[in-house]
């Protein structure tokens, strides 16, 4: 493979275009008007104009990207995460096209992105699932009934969902009532297909994924767990590996269960299977993830792996890098903050020119930065500026160094989340390192509660 063309933008282009200088491989990207001269277009060997700044209008024109690739000479497209990464017709398009798409096989995105359909091949892989409907609800009637079954609350989810998007808590009959059109709604605009299900909300659970590649052999092997619990609107804002919160059987147990999963479909390149674990530590399938995840840096970090050269060696014909399940080794401990330009109070965007970027990198401390000083965060794109990973021999070392980080950390011109991190990272909601999903909340709910008593 000599040229790769980024389907992407920001610091997950920049993040490709890292590691195919390192492997010799020269990299093409693309770009909206609204991201000309942002960091990745002067990385990248070369750089094309694809369109206005709307999405739809840019980094969604499938057939333009792909005609493009074939046009200048590119061997393959590496779609990053988001946007094209899991159309499964884009990545036919492309293999027709003579390019090799850098994920798995179109078949596999396709069922795995639809949420019923790998409900059912997980409960035929025998990989425990959470209880709730094995097809989807066509009608509110339907919904009632099953719900009444599952027992309340439940969770409602598009079937083509992802991200937090699509999907809605219900306490009780009249909220199910009262969601039941808007959630299918929302489907059909966000994703084209209005098919929701129900599943049973499970409280105080955490979210942990578990890293997976496989190749054409049919070798699956995974490359530890992260802790995605940390969250706002169902959206993760910090990951950690490896998991604190839970006993070695557990974790030994959602390793073996992730592989199966991979192993049931075939699995291909690299996938994250995400699982729901309740207080009782028992774990249940969430979804599967069919691309790299934002926050593989941290399986990296403890890994020493650099999984988007893993991506390159399977897609261009290769076995895994290492095969040996026993040859994979996790050490020290790293978490990833998700540095977003937004009110830190409310989560809304903040859109806006960054006068000024200062998240100095050191021991133990990975920025992936997707802007530069100068540069203008604008309403296009998800609001995220910045990765920063920090990595210590523990987790009690990687939380000094993220509260020193923090304390010198600073973005000028937008709102920004650092002061959140600065605060939360030193709770101890987060540093004794037993939390669920809520606890970013809980953590706020504090803190208005200390404004107020004093």
């Amino acid at each position: 493979m000599e040229k790769i063309l980024i389907a992407n933008r920001g610091e997950i282009a920049s993040r490709i275009i890292r590691t195919c200088k390192r492997l010799g491989i020269r990299t093409i990207a693309v770009h909206s008007e609204a991201d000309a001269g942002m960091p990745f277009t002067k990385e990248a060997d070369e750089a094309f104009l694809i369109g206005p700044g709307p999405v739809p209008q840019s980094y969604l024109k499938g057939d333009d990207i792909i005609a493009l690739a074939v046009k200048e000479g590119a061997d393959a497209i590496h779609p990053g995460y988001g946007l094209l990464s899991e159309n499964a017709d884009f990545a036919r398009k492309a293999s027709e096209a003579g390019l090799i798409f850098i994920g798995p096989n179109p078949d596999v995105i396709e069922k795995m992105g639809d949420k019923i359909a790998s409900r059912k091949t997980m409960i035929e892989a025998g990989v425990p699932v959470v209880p709730g409907t094995d097809a989807g609800v066509a009608t509110l009637g339907e919904a009632l009934e099953a719900a009444e079954k599952i027992g309340y609350p439940v969770m409602m989810k598009a079937s083509a969902g992802g991200g937090g998007i699509g999907m809605i808590r219900c306490e009780n009959e009249q909220a199910l009532t009262r969601n039941f059109e808007s959630v299918k709604k929302r489907a059909m605009s966000y994703f084209g297909d209005d098919r929701v299900f129900l599943e049973k909300f499970i409280d105080n659970a955490r979210h942990i994924e578990v890293q997976i590649f496989g190749d054409e052999e049919g070798e699956v092997v995974h490359l530890f767990e992260r802790n995605c619990s940390v969250q706002r609107r169902n959206q993760k804002v910090i990951e950690e590996s490896p998991s604190p919160c839970f006993p070695e059987e557990t974790r030994r147990r959602m390793l073996a269960a992730a592989v199966e999963a991979g192993k049931a479909v075939g699995y291909t390149n690299a996938g994250t299977v995400e699982f729901i674990v309740g207080p009782d530590n028992e774990f249940y399938f969430l979804e599967m993830n069919t691309r790299l995840q934002v926050e593989h840096p941290v399986t990296e970090e403890v890994t020493g792996q650099d999984l988007v050269e893993w991506q390159i060696r399977i897609a261009s014909g290769g076995s895994l890098p290492v095969a040996d399940q026993d040859e994979i080794k996790s050490s020290g401990h790293a978490i990833e903050y998700r540095v977003y330009a937004e009110d830190p109070e409310r989560f809304l965007p903040s859109p806006g020119k960054i006068d000024s970027l200062q998240l100095p990198e050191g021991e133990g401390v990975r920025v992936d930065s997707g802007y530069d000083g100068g540069n203008t965060v604008t309403p296009f794109y998800d609001p995220m500026i910045a990765k920063v990973i920090i990595s210590g021999q523990d987790r009690d070392e990687a939380i000094r160094r993220s509260e020193e980080f923090f304390s010198k950390a600073e973005v000028d011109g937008v709102k920004t989340n650092l002061p959140l991190f600065a605060g939360f990272t030193k709770s101890e909601l987060f540093t004794a390192g037993d939390y669920s999903t809520n606890v970013l909340d809980k953590w706020k709910q504090s803190q208005k509660e200390e404004i107020t008593n004093e």
